[in-house]
């Protein structure tokens, strides 16, 4: 019964009766599809459509509080909630990082506990990546049955990335971070921060650079941030590696010629396969 106590991991906390119209004019995800059973996978962008912050958002039932608790990397927490300040004018909402209060739980290939423990809801991303709970700090020991190295290698081998650890915020657009593919973006909610660029790029079908998953040969995986080379030229860089897997941030059409050119693709230095997942809906590169 794995879980994990996901220690890098924070919680700020969006409350108020202006709560759901606030966050949902802002972030990727339609808030009106988060519910205290249903958790989302969403974003905040610049104005320029890039990712300023990933998380998952939860929602409390009323009988405890309410409000929205966004599962965030622990050290951009801060950060999150003064952004969301910034955007707060006259909304009635109340902004707070609960980091120090709340923990982040991740398990898979066990039940989820019941209500009783914290937040709890499937992953929103990937069922196989199994549940995630929100619970008091001082529970979280209860969890930890091992390591978040274990997590961590489990959601590499099923190729879903996380901002802060395979791509720089600020630098990637949804699109590239699989956010279309894994629940992350509502193409048919309305206006949000860095909608048009998003919307754009859905229509025109013009993400020419993504995060794909591969196998390393050997069982070794490149340090984040390797070169991704096909002969001479650049494909990209590597993002997290584990047991052998890795995701690499890379341009699809660079990809295709290579192995169409029958060159082989090395992840810094050392040779990869390139893995498409059954989730993954765009042509891949190696595919007819």
């Amino acid at each position: 019964m794995p879980s994990a106590h996901l220690a890098d991991r924070g919680v700020v906390r969006v409350s108020g009766e202006d709560a759901k119209t606030f966050l949902d004019n802002l972030v990727t995800c339609d808030m009106h599809r988060v519910s205290p059973q249903t958790a989302r996978l969403g974003a905040l962008l610049t104005p320029q459509g890039k990712i300023l912050f990933d998380f998952i958002v939860f929602e409390a039932p009323a009988e405890i509080g309410g409000g929205y608790y966004l599962d965030v990397l622990k050290g951009y927490a801060a950060d999150l909630a003064k952004r969301l300040t910034f955007y707060k004018l006259r909304a009635k909402v109340a902004i707070e990082d609960l980091s120090d209060k709340l923990a982040v739980i991740a398990g898979w290939d066990a039940p989820k506990p019941g209500d009783e423990a914290g937040l709890i809801a499937g992953d929103p991303r990937l069922s196989a990546l199994g549940w995630r709970a929100l619970v008091a700090a001082e529970d979280a020991a209860e969890f930890a049955k091992v390591p978040a190295e274990q997590y961590h290698a489990h959601r590499i081998a099923l190729g879903v990335p996380e901002g802060g650890r395979d791509f720089l915020f600020g630098n990637a657009f949804p699109h590239e971070a699989l956010m279309d593919q894994l629940h992350g973006v509502d193409f048919d909610k309305g206006c949000y921060v860095g909608q048009e660029v998003v919307s754009r790029m859905q229509h025109r079908g013009t993400a020419r650079t993504r995060m794909v998953p591969a196998t390393y040969e050997g069982g070794f995986a490149a340090e984040v941030g390797a070169e991704v080379m096909a002969g001479d030229k650049s494909l990209g860089k590597t993002g997290t590696g584990a047991d052998g897997k890795g995701l690499l941030m890379i341009r699809l059409d660079r990809a295709s010629d290579a192995l169409a050119a029958g060159e082989t693709i090395r992840a810094g230095g050392i040779p990869v396969q390139l893995q498409k997942p059954s989730w993954i809906g765009f042509p891949f590169p190696g595919e007819v």
